[in-house]
């Protein structure tokens, strides 16, 4: 099991580093990144197109003319959708949501900027998540990348992670820590 998890990783850091490589020649590593994200979200957004990637019962031109489908759709560039054209072409649409984080890390590293998974009740909106990112920066010294997660779970607040560090103001995390302290009084 190990072994195929790190043959799995390999593939995703081979095929990021690659991709980091011709976005960096082509001066688009920012118009890749976005590119990138827009399809993670909709990846994570559909079941469908979870199923499209992962199939292995789907021809490869079966897949490569879905995916390239809604690559038109969200308007990728011409770099990404030629190097998403690779990928199916070589069976590894299934290693896409790996290659997309580690593609993102890896910008984000080069950068020197940090990554932060924050954890949100309700979608934020741009100006919320831009101040939320001044707000990182300002106490953790570094410019913040802001990898947003809703969970309607958590009832309100946030829930902040970046490298080993957490913040948690989640509605949930205060109303079970108010819970705790009440069975302690009765």
């Amino acid at each position: 099991m190990a072994s195929g998890t790190a043959g799995f990783s390999g593939i995703a850091e081979r095929y990021a580093t690659a991709l980091y490589d011709l976005g960096a020649d082509a001066k688009a590593l920012d118009s890749t990144a976005k590119d990138l994200r827009d399809l993670q979200a909709m990846i994570v957004g559909s079941a469908d197109l979870q199923l499209l990637i992962r199939s292995p019962l789907m021809t490869r031109e079966d897949q490569w003319k879905a995916i390239e489908g809604v690559l038109h759709k969200a308007k990728a560039g011409g770099l990404t959708r030629r190097f998403i054209g690779v990928v199916a072409d070589n069976r590894r649409l299934f290693a896409l949501p790996a290659i997309i984080e580690r593609f993102l890390r890896l910008l984000a590293e080069r950068r020197g900027e940090l990554t932060a998974e924050v954890t949100t009740a309700n979608k934020l909106s741009g100006k919320q998540q831009a101040a939320l990112a001044g707000v990182l920066k300002k106490e953790l010294g570094a410019k913040v990348a802001i990898e947003l997660n809703v969970e309607p779970a958590i009832l309100g607040g946030l829930i902040v992670k970046v490298g080993s560090r957490m913040f948690d103001s989640s509605l949930q995390t205060k109303l079970q820590r108010m819970q705790i302290a009440m069975k302690g009084i009765g």
